[in-house]
């Protein structure tokens, strides 16, 4: 099988489309004791979650399994720019999970895929980082309904990037919602939640899978209240008032202006790290001629400056370096920089870039 080619396969389409499909999978629907369920996710952590369905699917007395999978159309990615499915449709293919019942509609609400959703009568849908709008036409098939796992203590970070907003913000709590789906963006009764107390140095890349494996965890022990209704009836609305928004991130965020304090800088590299990353532009200056040459820098890994490293600092501009590199920052404060990357290079550390510069002094822009 080659598993880049996954068809756009709908049952019920106005294109000529053979039937077989279609009895097929309500012949299976009809005579399974199991609860169809449908998962929806596209990225690696959205593979963790199915993964724990797969797993408690096939134990002895499970009361469902996994009767059909949605996730993002395949997309060119890698070196190569090879048209590849996303890691949760790759996943499942690796599981043997059947290419035919792997849906990757470019809208959730086309007529051709409800139809195909409907042919398959699940009893309810599960959705994690799937990355697409569910309409109200959508959430209406399942009888049970649509349930989430948001990486946040929901009402807080509604929204596309709740585990980078709430590292950018700084917070020293964070945690994963399971949560009925409604058409308000994140804002459906919560069904359960865990705690995450989190350190200063921790990534989002980092981060986001440890929420998902507890998300999944979540999910797999309310399942069975979920199913039997009694999870709609304990569901506890969200208060609007406290709701926080965690808006998509874009790259012209990326950049690090060494006005603000070393420690929001800090947390913009911890939420930012993967992507978009964060950037800086910094002045090599030759110390004979005085010639510049501006270079830009993609910062990876840093820490907030203790306070008799500042005292030390040669002067406002002037980046030294103390075994890391240390840029003045806002409020009389340094950010340490312990890691960088430069353009088309790999990721060096501070003392590797220092020992390259023969001499030039590095001033902040």
């Amino acid at each position: 099988m080659n598993s880049s080619l996954i068809l756009r396969r709908f049952f019920c389409s106005a294109s000529p489309v053979s039937p077989a499909p279609t009895l097929a999978v309500a012949t299976s629907a009809s005579t399974s004791k199991k609860k169809p369920l449908v998962f929806l996710g596209s990225p690696d952590v959205s593979a963790t979650v199915l993964d724990a369905l797969f797993n408690a699917s096939s134990a002895p007395m499970s009361i469902f399994e996994v009767a059909a999978i949605v996730t993002q159309p395949p997309s060119r990615r890698g070196r190569g720019k090879r048209m590849m499915p996303s890691p949760v449709a790759q996943f499942a293919l690796d599981r043997s999970f059947p290419s035919d019942l792997i849906f990757t509609p470019e809208r959730a609400g086309e007529d051709a895929f409800l139809c195909s959703l409907k042919a398959l009568q699940p009893e309810l849908c599960i959705t994690a980082a799937y990355g697409n709008i569910l309409p109200t036409k959508f959430l209406n098939i399942p009888p049970m309904g649509t349930v989430n796992i948001h990486p946040s203590l929901l009402p807080l970070y509604r929204g596309a990037a709740p585990v980078q907003r709430a590292l950018q913000d700084g917070v020293k709590e964070t945690g994963v919602s399971l949560a009925f789906t409604v058409r308000a963006l994140d804002a459906g009764p919560v069904i359960a939640y865990e705690r995450l107390v989190i350190d200063d140095h921790i990534k989002a890349p980092d981060l986001l899978p440890l929420l998902f494996s507890a998300g999944s965890k979540l999910l797999i022990d309310e399942l069975p209240s979920i199913l039997d209704g009694t999870a709609r009836e304990k569901a506890q609305p969200q208060d609007d008032n406290k709701a926080t928004l965690a808006p998509k991130i874009t790259p012209d965020e990326s950049w690090l202006s060494f006005d603000e304090e070393a420690f929001v800088l800090h947390n913009k590299v911890r939420a930012f790290a993967g992507w978009p990353g964060t950037r800086a532009k910094v002045a090599l200056v030759d110390s004979k001629d005085g010639h510049r040459d501006i270079t830009e820098l993609k910062i990876i890994t840093t820490r907030v400056c203790q306070h008799d490293i500042i005292h030390d600092m040669e002067a406002d501009e002037i980046i030294c370096f103390k075994g890391s590199l240390v840029f003045p920052c806002g409020g009389s404060t340094g950010l340490e920089v312990l890691e960088i990357q430069l353009p088309g290079k790999k990721v060096i550390s501070a003392t590797a870039f220092w020992n390259g510069l023969r001499g030039q002094k590095v001033k902040k822009l």
